[in-house]
């Protein structure tokens, strides 16, 4: 009988579910990036990406500050974009949600009519963290045929 006790208060303390605590590091996963072909210079590719985030500082008030990064995969550095605060600035509050950034439009850095490339994209927070990295699906880059040398 005491072994009957013994395994029924397992199995309560078992089923009984903790809630998840959000960390404070920015969590993100990607939605979407497209379109997956783009002409030259006319269209940015739209990414969309879901955070969370356990404390809610994701996002700057100074628009001067860059909280998105995104690297090509053909070029050494990111760039960076403003994202604003998503969150009351001065609360402490877990926070989720989506973003749609739409980034600023290809172009062929060699001479071919075609380049396939991918994003590397991170966010930080105000207190430093940094997001984990995510990489988009292959993007293709067509040269722009409506010009005329």
């Amino acid at each position: 009988m005491k072994s009957a006790w013994m395994i029924a208060i397992a199995v309560a303390a078992l089923s009984c579910k903790k809630e998840a605590v959000m960390p404070n590091s920015p969590v993100i996963e990607i939605v979407s990036a497209g379109p997956t072909e783009v002409d030259e210079f006319a269209e940015g590719v739209v990414l969309r990406f879901s955070y969370k985030d356990g404390d809610g500082d994701l996002g700057e008030t100074d628009p001067d500050a860059y909280t998105l990064w995104v690297k090509d995969s053909r070029l050494n550095a990111a760039d960076g974009y403003h994202i604003p605060p998503l969150a009351p600035p001065d609360t402490e509050v877990a926070i989720q949600g989506e973003l749609e950034v739409t980034l600023t439009p290809l172009f062929l850095l060699g001479s071919s009519g075609q380049e396939v490339m991918t994003y590397t994209f991170f966010i930080t927070d105000r207190a430093g963290n940094k997001s984990n990295e995510l990489v988009t699906s292959s993007i293709t880059v067509v040269a722009d045929t409506t010009t005329t040398p």
